[in-house]
């Protein structure tokens, strides 16, 4: 490796940086009443959107796909090639075709679009040509204007792509915007990843019902320990003769009382000699999110699970840990 090696790689991943950083400040231009309007014919008229293009183009409209569907705008990829070889069928009426090309004279969009616009459709384009064939053949036209690639060749599609996925973006949180998307809603589309349990995963589906230690506040701290272990979850309830919860203790307590000086004979230690008081609880319909802050509020790593008073069970870290929610 020569000296300037390492300089010479970091030269151009920065100037790589450089040029697509302007790429996107550039797009401002492209915010403009023709955006406006193509956001407002999509969320008052339209169907579906369906995404296509070719090369890079058309990988990048799979992204905007994916991106326009998890925020409640239906939409679809159609490979602007096999468009014209039987795809077409993919296309229903209200819906809106969008395509996604840098130069705007790619052969196969110059076969597709005729077809489409014959039908009845309305398309719009992502294009960084405003004088192109495209520009000048769709209902809605936003420029992607790019001044130069980041490859010094200017030829791999890499400034233009960047700014193809953030005007993409950009179209996706404004209709998200105006159709006034909610947190809930964006949990309904996102059931299986972390972030979507995070709105929709309450205390009372995760903590286990068939673990529920309890003891009294006279109990002989031998069987509180018996039965702090037997249930396995480090800890253990204090309720008095009416149900009431009076305390918890925990393994913290325990090691807090052995290193206590003077320490009583442990045969003569009842659960109500090591228990914390008003230990914190929960309701089980609370979002279990709403757990992990508690926890991490007051340094612990359990709640009481109560329900009007009613001592339920506990929830602990490692419940919220085995669902994703930390």
């Amino acid at each position: 490796m020569t000296s300037d090696l390492p300089n010479k790689i970091r030269e151009a991943a920065l100037n790589t940086l450089s040029v697509e950083k302007t790429a996107i400040q550039d797009l401002e231009s492209a915010i403009n009443e023709v955006f406006v309007r193509l956001v407002t014919f999509i969320h008052d008229e339209t169907n579906r959107v369906v995404l296509s293009g070719i090369g890079k183009s058309a990988i990048v409209s799979q992204k905007i796909v994916a991106t326009l569907n998890s925020t409640g705008t239906p939409a679809m990829f159609m490979h602007a090639a096999d468009a014209i070889h039987g795809d077409l069928g993919m296309i229903q009426p209200n819906d809106l075709l969008l395509v996604v090309s840098k130069s705007g004279e790619t052969e196969e969009l110059k076969v597709l679009l005729p077809i489409v616009k014959s039908r009845g459709n309305k398309v719009a384009a992502m294009v960084a040509n405003p004088e192109s064939w495209l520009a000048r053949q769709v209902d809605f036209v936003l420029i992607t204007p790019v001044k130069q690639e980041a490859d010094p060749n200017n030829l791999a599609p890499t400034a233009s792509s960047t700014a193809q996925m953030a005007l993409g973006d950009a179209l996706a949180m404004a209709l998200l915007a105006l159709r006034g998307f909610t947190p809930e809603q964006f949990a309904g589309l996102h059931p299986g990843g972390s972030l979507g349990k995070q709105l929709y995963l309450r205390v009372c589906d995760i903590f286990p019902k068939n673990e529920k230690p309890v003891v009294l506040p006279d109990t002989p701290l031998h069987q509180t320990i018996i039965e702090m272990t037997s249930k396995r979850l480090g800890c253990t309830v204090v309720l008095d003769e009416q149900g009431q919860i009076r305390g918890i203790i925990t393994d913290g307590d325990l090691r807090r009382m052995l290193n206590s000086s003077p320490v009583k004979k442990l045969e003569d230690l009842r659960a109500a000699d090591v228990m914390t008081e008003a230990p914190k609880t929960i309701a089980s319909g609370a979002m279990a999110v709403d757990a992990l802050a508690l926890m991490r509020k007051h340094s612990i790593t359990q709640l009481v699970v109560e329900e009007a008073g009613t001592y339920l069970g506990i929830v602990h870290l490692h419940d919220l840990l085995r669902e994703g929610i930390v």
